[in-house]
Protein backbone atom coordinates (compact mmCIF):
# COMPACT_ATOMS: atom_id res chain seq x y z
CA UNK A 1 0.00 0.00 0.00
CA UNK A 2 1.38 3.37 -1.02
CA UNK A 3 1.02 5.56 2.07
CA UNK A 4 1.23 8.68 -0.13
CA UNK A 5 -2.36 7.97 -1.20
CA UNK A 6 -3.66 7.92 2.37
CA UNK A 7 -4.09 11.72 2.79
CA UNK A 8 -6.74 11.70 0.04
CA UNK A 9 -8.79 9.10 1.91
CA UNK A 10 -8.25 10.64 5.35
CA UNK A 11 -9.27 14.09 4.12
CA UNK A 12 -12.34 12.69 2.37
CA UNK A 13 -13.40 11.09 5.65
CA UNK A 14 -12.90 14.46 7.39
CA UNK A 15 -14.38 16.77 4.77
CA UNK A 16 -16.92 14.54 3.00
CA UNK A 17 -16.37 16.08 -0.45
CA UNK A 18 -13.93 15.35 -3.28
CA UNK A 19 -13.91 19.07 -4.15
CA UNK A 20 -13.02 20.04 -0.56
CA UNK A 21 -10.22 17.43 -0.51
CA UNK A 22 -8.85 18.74 -3.81
CA UNK A 23 -8.84 22.30 -2.46
CA UNK A 24 -7.05 21.30 0.76
CA UNK A 25 -4.43 19.18 -1.03
CA UNK A 26 -3.96 21.62 -3.92
CA UNK A 27 -4.96 19.19 -6.66
CA UNK A 28 -8.00 18.29 -8.77
CA UNK A 29 -11.04 16.16 -7.98
CA UNK A 30 -9.99 13.69 -10.71
CA UNK A 31 -6.61 13.16 -9.01
CA UNK A 32 -8.32 12.64 -5.66
CA UNK A 33 -10.66 10.09 -7.22
CA UNK A 34 -7.79 8.30 -8.98
CA UNK A 35 -5.70 8.10 -5.80
CA UNK A 36 -8.55 6.67 -3.72
CA UNK A 37 -9.43 4.18 -6.48
CA UNK A 38 -5.79 3.06 -6.69
CA UNK A 39 -5.66 2.71 -2.91
CA UNK A 40 -8.78 0.53 -3.07
CA UNK A 41 -7.11 -1.73 -5.63
CA UNK A 42 -4.03 -2.02 -3.44
CA UNK A 43 -6.03 -3.14 -0.40
CA UNK A 44 -8.44 -5.26 -2.47
CA UNK A 45 -11.75 -3.63 -1.58
CA UNK A 46 -13.90 -0.64 -2.55
CA UNK A 47 -13.32 2.37 -0.31
CA UNK A 48 -16.05 4.70 -1.66
CA UNK A 49 -19.59 4.29 -2.96
CA UNK A 50 -22.07 6.60 -4.69
CA UNK A 51 -24.23 8.80 -2.46
CA UNK A 52 -26.51 10.73 -4.80
CA UNK A 53 -24.33 13.11 -6.79
CA UNK A 54 -21.50 12.68 -4.30
CA UNK A 55 -19.57 9.74 -2.81
CA UNK A 56 -19.18 8.46 0.70
CA UNK A 57 -16.78 6.05 2.35
CA UNK A 58 -17.70 2.40 2.62
CA UNK A 59 -17.29 0.71 6.02
CA UNK A 60 -13.91 -0.54 4.78
CA UNK A 61 -13.04 2.99 3.69
CA UNK A 62 -13.93 4.42 7.10
CA UNK A 63 -11.87 1.72 8.79
CA UNK A 64 -8.85 2.37 6.56
CA UNK A 65 -9.20 6.13 7.11
CA UNK A 66 -9.03 5.47 10.85
CA UNK A 67 -5.83 3.45 10.37
CA UNK A 68 -4.58 6.08 7.95
CA UNK A 69 -4.67 8.85 10.54
CA UNK A 70 -2.43 6.79 12.81
CA UNK A 71 -0.13 5.82 9.95
CA UNK A 72 0.30 9.41 8.76
CA UNK A 73 0.92 10.60 12.31
CA UNK A 74 3.60 7.91 12.72
CA UNK A 75 5.21 8.90 9.42
CA UNK A 76 5.29 12.56 10.49
CA UNK A 77 6.76 11.59 13.87
CA UNK A 78 9.42 9.47 12.18
CA UNK A 79 10.27 12.29 9.77
CA UNK A 80 10.59 14.75 12.64
CA UNK A 81 12.65 12.24 14.65
CA UNK A 82 15.09 11.83 11.77
CA UNK A 83 15.26 15.48 10.77
CA UNK A 84 18.83 16.65 11.50
CA UNK A 85 17.43 20.05 12.49
CA UNK A 86 14.86 18.59 14.89
CA UNK A 87 15.08 18.82 18.66
CA UNK A 88 16.68 15.55 19.85
CA UNK A 89 14.20 13.21 21.46
CA UNK A 90 14.24 9.52 22.24
CA UNK A 91 16.55 7.06 23.96
CA UNK A 92 20.21 6.57 23.10
CA UNK A 93 21.45 3.16 24.28
CA UNK A 94 25.13 3.28 25.22
CA UNK A 95 27.36 0.25 25.71
CA UNK A 96 30.82 1.03 27.00
CA UNK A 97 33.56 0.43 29.52
CA UNK A 98 33.18 1.86 32.99
CA UNK A 99 35.85 4.57 32.77
CA UNK A 100 34.36 6.02 29.58
CA UNK A 101 30.84 6.08 31.00
CA UNK A 102 32.10 7.70 34.19
CA UNK A 103 34.42 10.20 32.51
CA UNK A 104 32.63 11.08 29.26
CA UNK A 105 28.91 10.48 29.68
CA UNK A 106 27.83 10.96 33.28
CA UNK A 107 29.09 14.61 33.26
CA UNK A 108 26.77 15.51 30.35
CA UNK A 109 23.58 13.99 31.81
CA UNK A 110 22.68 17.04 33.91
CA UNK A 111 23.33 19.38 30.98
CA UNK A 112 21.16 17.26 28.68
CA UNK A 113 18.31 17.37 31.21
CA UNK A 114 18.22 21.14 30.65
CA UNK A 115 19.16 21.46 26.97
CA UNK A 116 17.53 18.29 25.60
CA UNK A 117 14.86 17.20 28.10
CA UNK A 118 13.28 14.75 25.63
CA UNK A 119 16.57 12.86 25.18
CA UNK A 120 17.37 9.94 27.47
CA UNK A 121 20.58 7.94 27.91
CA UNK A 122 20.77 4.34 29.09
CA UNK A 123 24.09 2.73 30.03
CA UNK A 124 25.31 -0.85 29.74
CA UNK A 125 28.79 -1.48 31.12
CA UNK A 126 30.59 -3.76 28.67
CA UNK A 127 34.07 -4.51 27.41
CA UNK A 128 34.88 -3.41 23.82
CA UNK A 129 34.12 -6.72 22.08
CA UNK A 130 30.82 -7.00 23.94
CA UNK A 131 29.89 -3.39 23.13
CA UNK A 132 30.61 -3.90 19.43
CA UNK A 133 28.51 -7.07 19.41
CA UNK A 134 25.58 -5.15 20.90
CA UNK A 135 26.07 -2.39 18.32
CA UNK A 136 26.07 -4.84 15.42
CA UNK A 137 22.96 -6.56 16.81
CA UNK A 138 21.23 -3.14 17.00
CA UNK A 139 20.93 -3.58 20.76
CA UNK A 140 22.98 -0.40 21.31
CA UNK A 141 23.19 2.91 19.46
CA UNK A 142 26.66 3.95 20.66
CA UNK A 143 29.66 1.92 21.77
CA UNK A 144 32.52 3.41 23.77
CA UNK A 145 35.55 1.20 23.27
CA UNK A 146 39.26 1.26 24.00
CA UNK A 147 42.52 -0.29 22.99
CA UNK A 148 46.18 0.23 23.85
CA UNK A 149 48.70 1.69 21.45
CA UNK A 150 50.82 -1.42 22.16
CA UNK A 151 47.82 -3.72 21.59
CA UNK A 152 45.72 -2.15 18.82
CA UNK A 153 42.15 -3.32 18.37
CA UNK A 154 41.27 -5.57 15.45
CA UNK A 155 39.83 -3.83 12.37
CA UNK A 156 36.23 -2.71 12.81
CA UNK A 157 33.53 -4.66 10.96
CA UNK A 158 32.28 -2.82 7.85
CA UNK A 159 28.86 -2.16 9.40
CA UNK A 160 30.27 0.24 12.04
CA UNK A 161 32.38 3.38 12.05
CA UNK A 162 34.80 4.56 14.73
CA UNK A 163 34.83 8.24 15.61
CA UNK A 164 37.72 10.45 16.60
CA UNK A 165 39.67 9.59 19.73
CA UNK A 166 37.98 11.03 22.81
CA UNK A 167 40.95 10.87 25.17
CA UNK A 168 43.91 8.74 26.16
CA UNK A 169 45.41 7.78 29.51
CA UNK A 170 48.90 6.56 30.40
CA UNK A 171 49.07 3.25 32.26
CA UNK A 172 51.84 1.99 34.49
CA UNK A 173 52.69 -1.13 36.44
CA UNK A 174 50.89 -1.40 39.77
CA UNK A 175 53.13 -3.02 42.41
CA UNK A 176 53.21 -3.31 46.22
CA UNK A 177 54.71 -0.22 47.78
CA UNK A 178 57.06 -2.32 49.88
CA UNK A 179 60.29 -0.95 48.36
CA UNK A 180 61.72 -4.46 48.23
CA UNK A 181 62.39 -4.36 44.52
CA UNK A 182 64.25 -1.20 43.55
CA UNK A 183 63.41 -0.03 40.06
CA UNK A 184 65.71 2.38 38.25
CA UNK A 185 64.69 1.76 34.67
CA UNK A 186 64.80 3.78 31.47
CA UNK A 187 62.64 1.40 29.43
CA UNK A 188 59.32 -0.28 30.08
CA UNK A 189 60.93 -3.69 29.54
CA UNK A 190 63.38 -2.99 32.35
CA UNK A 191 60.49 -2.15 34.69
CA UNK A 192 58.85 -5.51 34.00
CA UNK A 193 62.17 -7.33 34.22
CA UNK A 194 62.49 -6.20 37.85
CA UNK A 195 59.29 -8.15 38.58
CA UNK A 196 60.00 -11.19 36.43
CA UNK A 197 59.62 -13.49 39.44
CA UNK A 198 56.17 -12.17 40.30
CA UNK A 199 52.78 -13.34 39.06
CA UNK A 200 51.01 -10.95 36.71
CA UNK A 201 47.34 -9.91 36.66
CA UNK A 202 45.37 -9.80 33.43
CA UNK A 203 41.82 -8.75 32.53
CA UNK A 204 39.16 -11.45 32.73
CA UNK A 205 37.06 -10.00 29.87
CA UNK A 206 39.63 -8.49 27.52
CA UNK A 207 43.02 -9.82 26.50
CA UNK A 208 44.50 -6.38 25.75
CA UNK A 209 46.22 -6.07 29.16
CA UNK A 210 47.80 -9.49 28.78
CA UNK A 211 48.98 -8.71 25.24
CA UNK A 212 50.69 -5.53 26.47
CA UNK A 213 52.32 -7.34 29.38
CA UNK A 214 53.55 -10.21 27.22
CA UNK A 215 54.94 -7.79 24.63
CA UNK A 216 56.95 -5.94 27.26
CA UNK A 217 57.96 -9.18 28.97
CA UNK A 218 59.25 -10.55 25.67
CA UNK A 219 61.27 -7.35 25.17
CA UNK A 220 62.72 -7.93 28.64
CA UNK A 221 63.63 -11.50 27.72
CA UNK A 222 61.26 -13.48 29.92
CA UNK A 223 57.92 -15.26 29.56
CA UNK A 224 55.72 -13.80 32.28
CA UNK A 225 52.99 -15.78 34.00
CA UNK A 226 49.47 -14.30 34.06
CA UNK A 227 48.17 -16.09 37.12
CA UNK A 228 45.12 -14.00 37.97
CA UNK A 229 42.48 -12.22 35.91
CA UNK A 230 40.20 -9.44 37.13
CA UNK A 231 37.79 -7.08 35.39
CA UNK A 232 37.62 -4.61 38.29
CA UNK A 233 40.47 -2.21 39.04
CA UNK A 234 39.53 -2.41 42.71
CA UNK A 235 40.06 -6.18 42.60
CA UNK A 236 43.42 -5.65 40.88
CA UNK A 237 44.33 -3.38 43.79
CA UNK A 238 43.26 -6.04 46.29
CA UNK A 239 45.35 -8.71 44.56
CA UNK A 240 48.41 -6.45 44.52
CA UNK A 241 47.97 -5.55 48.20
CA UNK A 242 47.66 -9.24 49.06
CA UNK A 243 51.02 -9.87 47.37
CA UNK A 244 49.40 -12.07 44.71
CA UNK A 245 50.72 -10.29 41.66
CA UNK A 246 51.39 -7.07 39.77
CA UNK A 247 49.40 -5.59 36.92
CA UNK A 248 48.58 -2.60 34.76
CA UNK A 249 46.85 0.38 36.40
CA UNK A 250 46.00 3.85 35.06
CA UNK A 251 48.33 6.63 36.16
CA UNK A 252 45.51 9.20 36.47
CA UNK A 253 43.80 7.19 39.23
CA UNK A 254 45.11 7.85 42.76
CA UNK A 255 46.72 4.60 43.96
CA UNK A 256 45.46 2.87 47.07
CA UNK A 257 47.63 3.02 50.19
CA UNK A 258 50.25 0.32 49.87
CA UNK A 259 50.38 0.47 46.04
CA UNK A 260 52.59 2.45 43.75
CA UNK A 261 52.15 2.73 40.00
CA UNK A 262 55.51 2.61 38.26
CA UNK A 263 55.98 4.62 35.10
CA UNK A 264 56.42 2.63 31.91
CA UNK A 265 58.61 5.15 30.13
CA UNK A 266 59.64 3.65 26.81
CA UNK A 267 57.53 2.63 25.08
CA UNK A 268 54.70 4.23 27.07
CA UNK A 269 51.44 2.34 27.48
CA UNK A 270 48.48 4.47 26.43
CA UNK A 271 44.81 3.49 26.61
CA UNK A 272 42.82 5.17 23.84
CA UNK A 273 39.04 5.69 24.05
CA UNK A 274 36.80 6.28 21.06
CA UNK A 275 33.10 6.17 20.11
CA UNK A 276 31.73 3.71 17.54
CA UNK A 277 28.35 3.88 15.79
CA UNK A 278 26.58 1.92 13.08
CA UNK A 279 27.21 3.43 9.65
CA UNK A 280 24.45 5.80 8.60
CA UNK A 281 23.15 6.34 12.14
CA UNK A 282 25.40 9.24 13.15
CA UNK A 283 22.95 11.87 11.81
CA UNK A 284 20.03 10.64 13.95
CA UNK A 285 19.42 13.78 16.08
CA UNK A 286 19.64 12.17 19.56
CA UNK A 287 22.82 10.28 18.69
CA UNK A 288 24.29 13.30 16.91
CA UNK A 289 23.69 15.40 20.03
CA UNK A 290 25.52 12.85 22.20
CA UNK A 291 28.44 12.64 19.76
CA UNK A 292 28.75 16.45 19.70
CA UNK A 293 28.79 16.52 23.51
CA UNK A 294 31.46 13.83 23.62
CA UNK A 295 33.68 15.74 21.22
Amino acid sequence: MDTRRLPHLVELDRLGSMRAVADVLGTSTSVVSQQIAALGREVGTALVEPDGRRVRLTPAGRRLAEHGRGILAAVDAARDDLDPAAEPSGTVRVAGFASAIRRSLIPIVADFAVRHPALRLTFHEQQPAESLALLEADAADLALVYDYDLAPAAPMPPSVRAGRRLWEVRWGLGVPDDRTVPVRATTSAEVLAAYADRAFIGDSRNDADERVLRLLGAAAGFDLHVTHEADSLDLVDDLILAGLGVGLLPTNRPPRDGIRVLDLPDPPVRLRARPVVRRGRENWPPLAAVLRALE
